[in-house]
């Protein structure tokens, strides 16, 4: 067997190490305890790829999603519907989402009235270079995906919630 010319080898080395270095790292996450409802296979397959600016990232666990290196957005399809909550609630385009803040500027959101419900973390914390993802962008961007899940209830405003009928 003959050996490879030099320029030959030093040719594949380089794009092997192009090939490895253009490829980012997989995302650990834990899937949801309703991961395999086909729901959720019907949402994570339509997931864009890109979210806020932030490009799409393999994950490995079934029924999520994940965009930026690091990851500023995270999705897990198939969590435990919330019940009611003193959380704010917050309709983008048909979906009512409940907004944990208490980890600002990092939030849990979670739809309200959606099964399987679907949990997003985001980090709106600005990198290095001045650039954080916007909650805005992310709701606007994934909303639509998640408005195939029935609905099953919808969020009050407080006063509705609280009076009595």
């Amino acid at each position: 067997m003959r050996a490879l010319p030099t320029f030959v080898a030093i040719g594949l080395a380089a794009v092997a190490a192009l090939g490895l270095t253009g490829c980012s790292t997989t995302v650990d996450l834990d899937p949801a305890p309703a991961a395999n409802d086909p729901l959720c296979a019907e949402v994570t397959s339509n997931l864009p790829g890109t979210v806020g600016g932030e490009p799409r990232r393999w994950t490995d666990a079934q029924a999520t999603g994940a965009w930026g290196e690091p990851s500023t957005v995270l999705l897990t399809c198939g969590v435990e519907p919330p019940g009611p909550t003193t959380l704010r609630c917050e309709e983008v385009a048909g979906v009512d989402w409940i907004i944990d803040d208490s980890d600002a500027p990092r939030f849990r959101v979670t739809t309200f009235g959606r099964t399987p419900a679907v949990e997003i973390y985001l980090d709106t914390t600005a990198d290095d270079e001045g650039n954080g993802v916007s909650s805005r962008d992310v709701l606007d961007a994934l909303s639509p995906i998640v408005s195939v899940l029935p609905v099953d209830g919808q969020c009050l405003d407080r006063d509705e919630a609280t009076t009595a009928p």
